[in-house]
């Protein structure tokens, strides 16, 4: 989603871009599904890395990224997020000696025991060029002394996605195929390890959603990695319960943007479902001690909780209580991000092989 905006807006500038994908995400629900549903191109490369710890995953990415990186020899490498991959090819792009453009640069969540801190933090010291989804994220690199010439206030991509995507998904009626109505429903995404490794925690929380669920319907599509310690665990895995937790698998990207749109309250540990849901003006719980996107609360959708079932499920109540959400939507989330990030880096390319360093 985040790289999509920024693939649609290279053809019509004249630059050519080669889609590589490293498979860390090698799921059909959360790989295969997205290039088809957003129409993209099918990836020049697939490199079939699969899962692994942390440092084998990384590893495998760099070996297997520089063999490619040697013989495609682009201009200039765009990595996108905070996932291992981002990191891996960062490392090795910067290494070789080719410029790195970070997109969605800047978040912080300050708490290093989460692996995507480590990876952007890292990714944005060496990065040539950094473009950020909001004005914090920019304060967050100045902060870091980060030269203030590295760094693009441009936007978000993964809103721009949304936005071209939200009239179709509304027209897929998601809710109606989970027999619910508009704004009469919620909606929980869990996948974080601190949420679901732990069998305690991860009972506690569904304990929460269950009582939830009493209140109105709550729709459970659980990430591959949630399924497989919830069947570890012993724990429900299908199916709907008696107190209207509606378990179902993962959903596509389209189908799952509709269910977002038309949820009255959304509970999540997801970076990516916190500024979807400010997007759609939909009230958000984060299950996090930490939200590395601030600008969601300060839109007034998002209220990050903590991992407290007993708070998580007293701000619900207080929540779905209220009938009005003031919020606003986020600067320069307008649709036009991809074409900021396309803009700068054509520019770039015009002068010449490029003399940003990732120093400093």
């Amino acid at each position: 989603m985040k790289a999509d905006a920024v693939v649609r807006a290279a053809k019509p500038v004249g630059l050519d871009v080669f889609i590589l994908h490293t498979g860390q995400h090698y799921d059909t629900e959360l790989s295969q599904v997205f290039f088809e549903e957003l129409g993209l191109p099918e990836p020049n490369v697939y490199l079939g890395i699969g899962s692994g710890t942390h440092a084998e995953q990384t590893a495998r990415i760099m070996v297997a990224f520089e063999r490619e990186l040697r013989w495609v020899d682009p201009r200039i490498v765009v990595v996108v997020g905070d996932v291992n991959s981002t990191l891996a090819c960062a490392l090795v792009a910067t290494k070789e000696r080719y410029p790195v453009a970070h997109v969605e640069a800047g978040l912080r969540s300050y708490d290093l025991g989460m692996p995507e801190e480590v990876n952007r933090r890292l990714c944005d010291h060496i990065s040539a060029y950094l473009f950020t989804t909001s004005r914090e994220a920019v304060e967050n690199l100045v902060r870091e002394d980060i030269s203030s010439e590295r760094i693009v206030f441009a936007g978000n991509t993964m809103i721009d996605t949304l936005l071209r995507l939200r009239e179709q998904a509304r027209k897929r009626k998601t809710p109606a195929r989970f027999g619910l109505k508009h704004q009469q429903y919620a909606v929980a995404t869990l996948h974080r390890p601190e949420n679901v490794d732990d069998a305690k925690s991860l009972d506690r929380l569904l304990s929460v959603l269950r009582d939830i669920g009493r209140r109105l319907p709550v729709v459970f599509p659980v990430h591959p990695r949630t399924r497989e310690r919830m069947a570890a665990l012993g724990l429900r895995d299908s199916g709907a319960d008696d107190h209207r937790l509606i378990i179902s698998g993962p959903l596509g990207y389209i189908d799952f943007v509709g269910l977002l749109a038309d949820a009255r309250l959304v509970i999540t540990d997801s970076g990516g479902v916190q500024e979807e849901t400010t997007l759609l003006g939909v009230p958000c719980l984060t299950v996090r001690e930490t939200t590395e996107r601030p600008v969601t609360v300060t839109s007034g959708t998002n209220t990050v909780v903590g991992r407290d079932p007993g708070r998580l499920l007293r701000e619900a109540v207080a929540t779905l209580a209220k009938t009005n959400l003031p919020s606003r939507l986020p600067e320069r989330w307008d649709g036009r991000a991809g074409e900021r990030i396309v803009e700068h880096l054509r520019a770039e390319l015009i002068k010449g092989p490029s003399a940003a360093s990732g120093d400093g």
